[in-house]
């Protein structure tokens, strides 16, 4: 059953990283998922949050940062290192037939952590300010949704690595959220 899931997984990222070639995405699938392309949003989300709920937000700001921590802890250290998949941009197998559109890395692959980072990121930012925003819970699981699909389709990660890093970043980011909003609730007067 392993080997059947693998060999699926392989087909499907054929299919995106190669059978999904075109030149937009060649252009903007590695900007998406280029860390610094996002560092702006974070920087906003910080400010914005501090400046709107002042002490509650430095909290909240905390509280994301170590979501972050853990999620990425979770992803790149307890899992990867127990896995070890190669990455496809590595597999010498895959090596004539892969379009690798950024640089591979030499890390391993299950689970995506960028995939894991960013749905944490959208959940728990999700949990923090759906009752003021419903909005941000569709917005911010597209754009995590995208970033995880780059991935596939710029040549480090297979389909199995980002929807087990979108599903793990989401349990993440759900638990750390509504944890949050049990301290807010505790602490603060009001609730995001």
């Amino acid at each position: 059953m392993i080997q059947d899931l693998i060999a699926l997984d392989k087909e499907w990222f054929a299919l995106i990283n190669q059978g999904m070639s075109n030149p937009f995405f060649d252009w903007l699938l590695p900007i998406l998922r280029n860390m610094f392309t996002w560092a702006p949003l974070y920087l906003f989300i910080i400010i914005f949050t501090i400046r709107n709920y002042k002490k509650e937000g430095v909290a909240m700001v905390a509280a994301i940062l170590i979501n972050f921590g853990i999620s990425d802890w979770t992803s790149s250290t307890l899992i990867k290192k127990s896995v070890e998949r190669i990455r496809p941009c590595n597999e010498i197998e895959l090596r004539e037939d892969i379009i690798v559109r950024v640089s591979c890395g030499s890390g391993y692959s299950f689970t995506s952590s960028h995939a894991t980072n960013h749905m944490a990121l959208a959940a728990m930012l999700s949990v923090l300010f759906y009752r003021r925003w419903k909005h941000i819970v569709w917005i911010s699981i597209l754009w995590a949704l995208a970033i995880g699909f780059s991935q596939i389709y710029v040549g480090v990660h297979y389909p199995g690595d980002v929807i087990v890093g979108t599903l793990l970043g989401a349990a993440i980011g759900l638990i750390n959220g509504y944890i949050f909003t049990l301290v807010q609730r505790k602490y603060f007067k009001r609730s995001a």
